[in-house]
């Protein structure tokens, strides 16, 4: 009997730890990526999205732990373009065309695409002839992309991508990377934009304080966060506190005679509502978008560190 063994993954990391100082950046670290994933990395300012990526890039070594890379080192990686990055961090040469500066990143990669389709893949052909110093925070935006896509690299790695760039732009990009991933690549890009993360990610890793407090689908996250969203809109009588006292609740807002509330148990929360002899209008139980679940989960972490 012949076993197929395992495919090598695209990203592994073991126990991995990093620390400034007295500041830890990432504790204790483990996760895989997989090939054809899109991978979304949230957490809020200072949970170690960025340290994180720059260990996966082999920008900073770890304290302790193990960083692989299609089971080599990561600068092995990017060395042998299997890496493309977009990152934040550092800016663009100036004094340069932006057709220029993409015949550069087509030069230096090992696996090139011809300029001009990478041009038109992040859709600055006609931008093409621009100053680098002249471009909007958009344009600068997909130039980097340009950049990261230069070569036929088998890991993306995106940083905040879409900043700055309109809602047209947004999707256009989007549509590449999709793209990107039907052919076998793996997407991995931090944002803060929740609603990119809800509607492209096949996968959310949630970071706080350097830890992974949550991996799975959108849906799954969403789950983890085991609250429900209640609202509805009342009539007569209006009794606020004999509301905040509903069992189970979580959060609780009144805007005008609209009561909007978060619940771990929306069944008893309702039945409870009901015997107040309260007749809400309009009344909705739904699931938590994948924001207010990521606010959950990581409000819930914060509150355990008190």
């Amino acid at each position: 009997m012949t076993t197929t063994a395992a495919p090598t993954p695209v990203v592994s990391f073991e126990n991995v730890h990093k620390s400034y100082g007295a500041v830890r950046a990432v504790s204790d670290l483990s996760l895989t990526l997989h090939p054809g994933e899109t991978v979304a990395l949230l957490g809020p300012n200072g949970a170690g999205k960025s340290s994180t990526l720059d260990l996966l890039l082999g920008l900073r070594p770890a304290d302790s732990g193990s960083v692989k890379l299609f089971g080599t080192t990561p600068q092995q990686a990017v060395a042998a373009g299997r890496v493309g990055a977009m990152l934040q961090s550092g800016g663009l040469m100036e004094e340069v065309k932006v057709r220029e500066l993409v015949q550069l990143a087509c030069a230096l990669h090992p696996k090139p695409y011809p300029v001009a389709d990478v041009l038109a893949q992040a859709g600055i052909g006609q931008i093409a002839d621009r100053m680098v110093n002249k471009l909007s925070g958009g344009q600068e935006q997909r130039v980097r992309f340009a950049l990261a896509t230069a070569g036929a690299s088998d890991l993306i790695v995106l940083d905040e991508p879409t900043t700055g760039m309109d809602v047209t732009s947004r999707q256009s990009f989007w549509a590449t990377m999709r793209e990107q991933t039907r052919q076998g690549r793996t997407v991995l890009f931090a944002t803060h934009y929740l609603e990119e993360a809800d509607a492209i990610a096949d996968r959310v890793l949630v970071l706080h304080g350097g830890r992974l407090l949550a991996d799975g689908t959108a849906a799954e996250i969403k789950a983890k966060a085991g609250a429900r969203r209640i609202s509805f809109d009342l009539e007569g009588p209006l009794d606020e506190a004999a509301l905040r006292r509903l069992p189970f609740l979580s959060t609780f807002s009144l805007s005008g005679r609209t009561v909007r509330m978060q619940s771990h148990d929306a069944d008893a929360t309702v039945h409870a509502l009901y015997g107040l002899g309260v007749h809400p209008r309009n009344l909705e139980v739904a699931g938590l978008g994948l924001e207010q679940a990521f606010v959950a989960i990581t409000e819930a972490e914060e509150a355990k560190a008190l």
